[in-house]
């Protein structure tokens, strides 16, 4: 039975509530319907065609209607499309799968604790860190540091560890024993200061709050090595490995949230590869099964599973879809694509680097103050007059115009505040990169028009003409 746009727009507004979303302002337009994608498409119900560059919400890494993790699913339907994992119960895609992330992850790991989302999986993060410094006869480490305009998911404990301060604004959040410093974020806080040495001056903060709560009330800091939703924010180089200094020092847990960095994104299997950190703890989700069907988890290292197994007597934490079959069936038809196709070594090798020249050309047109990409993420800042470095008035809203730019343009790019950011499928081409880049083009062309007509732009910085 077909269905006009209008009939599932009055559906929606009278029945769905939406995460992160006015209501009152959506009832007034209706919801965008999307019915289907393909490749690094999707289309809406009025037929549009749109290039996704967000990957969905930063997971549909190998790209929409994977014949391979349908079939998987399926298949797992009809032999077991569910049964728990308490009562010292197993199933075999959980266990293959548990023997597969390890593998990947490295010999500092040797289990997995699975949930359906990155947000249930750091709220694991929280009782188990606690759980293990109790074991170990410290109850008093319990205080775990974050940093400001992180994301760690929506639940109690996942908007409390995030950093987020319109989150925290309501329902009484953070929780106690959660604080916070400030991010690594170059560009917004010190642009004329070496980047190396601000990565390493962001870094002493760890150590600064660390002493400020006391050594021995601290279990452990969590970071994502790219922050994603806080509009991916790339800290020097010199920044991980001097906060895993710093958590060696204070014999303090380090959690690396993959859930954004995971499985590809950056061109490794983790971000903290790359990044010279090495987590006892990591937080996954998203990519893990390209999105298909939901599955988070925490990878946990010898040094907290070796307590908690031999000393920890019964961890009472866990939840109904802990190791679904289907999911976990999915994750590893989706794992197989993924090194079948050689899409992590592509990132890492082809088109990462070559995104990443795309991406920096931007920098020349009149609303691009920076752009700078990690594997298949990127982050572009929009400031009224960049060669002062004066940025635009937040109560305007800048990077919610440009996204609506984008949208009437055909392709998906995520504001946060007034950066804008890209996350395309792990399958892209070049040329399909060319193609997100030439709509990229014309966004800001028609965002700058938009902005001089409102009369918050000077009119003299004209639209950019490519030669």
């Amino acid at each position: 039975m077909s269905v006009t746009t209008r009939e599932i727009q009055a559906l929606d507004s009278a029945h769905y509530i939406h995460p992160f979303t006015d209501h009152k302002s959506l009832s007034g337009k209706g919801a965008r319907v999307i019915t289907r994608g393909e490749g690094v498409y999707i289309w809406d119900s009025e037929g549009k065609k749109i290039f996704d560059g967000m990957s969905g919400l930063w997971c549909v890494n190998v790209g929409y209607g994977r014949k391979e993790l349908i079939d998987a699913a399926t298949r797992q339907l009809e032999v077991l499309p569910f049964y728990n994992s308490f009562f010292q119960t197993t199933n075999i895609p959980a266990a293959r799968l548990a023997d597969r992330i390890t593998g990947l992850a490295g010999e500092r790991f040797s289990h997995v604790f699975y949930g359906t989302s990155g947000s249930e999986s750091n709220d694991t993060n929280v009782r188990m860190v606690r759980h293990y410094w109790e074991t170990l006869g410290q109850p008093e480490r319990s205080v775990i540091i974050s940093r400001k305009n992180a994301y760690h998911g929506s639940t109690m404990c996942g908007a409390s560890l995030g950093g987020m301060s319109s989150m925290h604004a309501q329902g009484g959040l953070p929780i106690p024993g959660i604080v916070h410093i400030e991010q690594p974020y170059h560009f917004g806080m010190a642009p004329d200061k070496d980047r190396g040495e601000f990565g390493i001056e962001a870094a002493g903060w760890l150590e600064q709050k660390i002493l400020e709560v006391g050594p021995e009330k601290v279990a452990a800091f969590i970071g994502e090595p790219v922050q994603g939703a806080g509009g991916v924010i790339i800290p020097p180089k010199t920044y991980w490995p001097e906060i895993q200094r710093i958590c060696d020092k204070y014999g303090i847990l380090l959690i690396c949230d993959e859930v954004i960095c995971g499985f590809g994104r950056l061109g490794s299997w983790f971000g903290s590869e790359l990044m010279g950190a090495k987590p006892d703890l990591m937080t996954f989700a998203k990519g893990i099964t390209s999105g298909y069907i939901p599955l988070g988890g925490v990878v946990v290292g010898k040094r907290v599973a070796e307590v908690l197994i031999e000393k920890g007597g019964e961890f009472t934490h866990g939840f109904t879809y802990s190791g679904h079959p289907v999911a976990c069936a999915v994750a590893l038809a989706n794992l197989d694509v993924i090194e079948r196709e050689g899409l992590i070594e592509r990132v890492r090798e082809e088109t990462g680097p070559y995104l990443a020249r795309q991406f920096a050309e931007l920098s020349d047109h009149p609303l691009v103050a920076g752009a700078e990409t990690m594997g298949m993420v990127g982050g572009l800042v929009l400031m009224k007059d960049k060669s002062r470095h004066i940025g635009f008035d937040p109560s305007l809203d800048v990077g919610m115009v440009c996204r609506n730019h984008c949208f009437a343009n055909g392709l998906i790019m995520r504001a946060v505040g007034d950066r804008m950011i890209i996350a395309p499928p792990l399958i892209c081409s070049k040329e399909q990169i060319d193609e997100m880049m030439e709509r990229v083009r014309i966004c800001m062309d028609a965002t700058l028009a938009d902005l001089q007509s409102r009369g918050w732009m000077d009119a003299d910085n004209q639209v950019h003409a490519r030669a």
